[in-house]
């Protein structure tokens, strides 16, 4: 009953961190294109986002099973917010390639922010349901209600950017999400995830070969996600 309890808090919380990003992703977008930036310039504000969140969902597996769930919840939505205040200081009259680098480096920050709090979500799964089968159905439905609120995110960062401006709309986003990170901090509890066994860096890669190399070939599949988004 504990760990169904730590996963459906778990979960709660990533569902939070899951609106605030797709609606900072549209409200990022839409902003810079108000701007006037070129298509290329646009494509760079997520080239960090998107390189940070390969690389930390190479390690974020390892952290969580070293350091355990709650270490890695609370890092993602921490990052996030801190990201979200650095975006917040931009200012319009900065010269476009140091608005572009300074971005870049606020969306990496919330592409690991990202893949964090997913890996989080979708390994707490595993301690509540032990058949595979049905293992796979509910990671299914997470990653459909993920998928399903980033939608919802995309059109909340359209509304923010229209009603309260940029600066305000990323305020309000990191004033929701302190309160989701509050709730996390004193609704989850224990060693959620940890390893009980020492773990090493061998154990960054699966022993399958088929899946490190299925893990490889995802990454093109997110690059041209995301060409198509941009």
């Amino acid at each position: 009953m504990s760990d169904l309890r730590n996963y459906a808090c778990v979960t709660a919380s990533y569902w939070g961190f899951t609106l605030s990003d797709g609606a900072l992703r549209m409200l990022v977008l839409l902003h810079f294109h108000h701007l006037g930036y070129s298509p290329l310039d646009l494509a760079f504000l997520f080239l960090l986002y998107e390189a940070m969140g390969i690389v930390t969902n190479f390690v974020g597996g390892w952290i969580g099973a070293r350091f355990g769930l709650r270490l890695t919840l609370f890092a993602g939505l921490t990052i996030q917010i801190l990201a979200l205040i650095l975006l917040s200081l931009l200012q319009n009259d900065w010269a476009i390639s140091l608005s572009v680098t300074y971005v870049m480096g606020a969306q990496a920050l919330s592409g690991i922010a990202k893949d964090l709090t997913k890996m989080s979500s979708k390994s707490a799964v595993k301690l509540v349901v032990a058949d595979e089968g049905l293992l796979f159905k509910w990671i299914s439905l997470l990653t459909g209600s993920k998928n399903a609120l980033k939608g919802i995110g995309f059109f909340l960062g359209g509304l923010l950017l229209e009603s309260l401006g940029f600066q305000y709309a990323l305020w309000a986003m990191a004033l929701t999400l302190t309160a989701v990170l509050i709730f996390a901090v004193t609704a989850v509890q224990g060693e959620l995830g940890k390893a009980k066994s020492k773990i090493t860096g061998k154990d960054l890669f699966s022993k399958s070969r088929e899946i490190n190399i299925l893990s490889f070939a995802r990454i093109f599949l997110f690059a041209s996600r995301d060409v198509w988004f941009v």
